[in-house]
């Protein structure tokens, strides 16, 4: 009897135990203390959170990304709101408009970063932390932005070229699809340095059928051209269509995924697909301005979150398949 009673009380002091436990464990709800983290809302669900991107309207790889930063705030209980405009003026309205607003963070697509350069150093004046993503890589720091989310746009156009090159191919069309966009420019000179013989083609993303015939046009005039870099996955779609219509032997590669790319690359019509994981892109960031509002958290040392590139080709697309359709990869 002695003994039972003896378990019965171990068993209520283990129980008080892992009850204090619980309430005191790292997931437990509690604010940080005075001075632990930087000025604003140490409350979650009272963080609100702005998303500004190059993206134009319809384009599937910034919907990736607007996925992903909207189901980063969804289960962290932070208000993520996404905007997009692909003219670089326009963009920075939009971030000075987040600066009005006095969001409690601020992530910025840097395609063209002397436009926003302005508006990024206002909002790190309001002191309103911001993560840039995607393009602009070498001028975040620069800028004051505690961190980069994205792939190496010289390295990812290395890869492509190599990957081209050891395909066989032997002069390649690099085609632009933004002007004044400098991550393409990186990604064909990229593409350039592991290649060699590399001819590019600007077109406008807005304007499919033109960008279309354009590409068209530049294989039927040389026919020597047997394989084409897009460097988005609608352009892809446009240059396969393109090739077929010209009669070319020309072979498609692309950066970025979509379902029409991964239906493409099960048929041959593309060889290969680098894949920068923009959902990580929109995710990540989200992730690491709550721990840093909350816990003055930072991430990469100074150097760039790298979430590519990655390839995409016959030997893994079926893996990739299912994400890609419901718009997560």
């Amino acid at each position: 009897m002695k003994f039972k009673r003896r378990m019965r009380y171990a068993a209520v002091v283990l129980g008080g135990a892992l009850a204090l436990a619980a309430c005191n464990g790292p997931t437990a709800d509690k604010p940080a203390a005075s001075g632990a983290a930087p000025a604003g809302n140490t409350s979650g669900g009272n963080l609100h959170f702005a998303v500004v991107s190059h993206g134009s309207a319809g384009d599937a790889f910034w919907n990736v990304v607007k996925n992903g930063a909207e189901a980063a705030g969804k289960q962290l209980g932070v208000q993520v709101d996404y905007k997009a405009d692909g003219d670089p003026g326009a963009q920075a309205k939009l971030v000075d408009n987040a600066i009005a607003q006095k969001v409690d963070g601020l992530v910025v697509s840097m395609a063209n970063p002397d436009a926003l350069k302005t508006s990024i150093q206002n909002a790190v004046k309001a002191g309103i932390p911001v993560v840039t993503i995607n393009s602009g890589e070498s001028r975040s720091a620069e800028f004051g932005a505690i961190a980069h989310v994205g792939q190496n746009e010289t390295i990812a156009g290395e890869g492509a070229g190599k990957r081209l090159k050891d395909a066989g191919k032997t002069k390649l069309l690099c085609v632009i699809h933004e002007a004044g966009n400098i991550g393409q420019n990186q990604r064909c000179d990229g593409a350039k340095q592991a290649f060699g013989n590399v001819q590019t083609l600007q077109v406008d993303i807005n304007n499919p059928t033109d960008a279309q015939s354009r590409i068209k046009g530049a294989v039927q005039a040389d026919p020597s051209i047997d394989a084409v870099l897009a460097l988005n996955s609608q352009v892809a779609a446009g240059a396969v269509t393109a090739i077929k219509g010209a009669g070319s032997k020309a072979q498609v590669a692309t950066f970025d995924l979509n379902s029409d790319v991964v239906t493409a690359i099960k048929s041959g019509d593309i060889l290969f697909a680098v894949d920068q994981q923009q959902y990580e892109q929109g995710y990540l960031p989200i992730v690491f301005l709550k721990l840093y509002k909350e816990n003055a958290n930072t991430v990469g040392g100074g150097q760039p979150v790298l979430t590519g590139p990655g390839f995409v080709d016959k030997a893994n697309v079926d893996t990739v398949a299912p994400y890609a359709n419901r718009g997560t990869r």
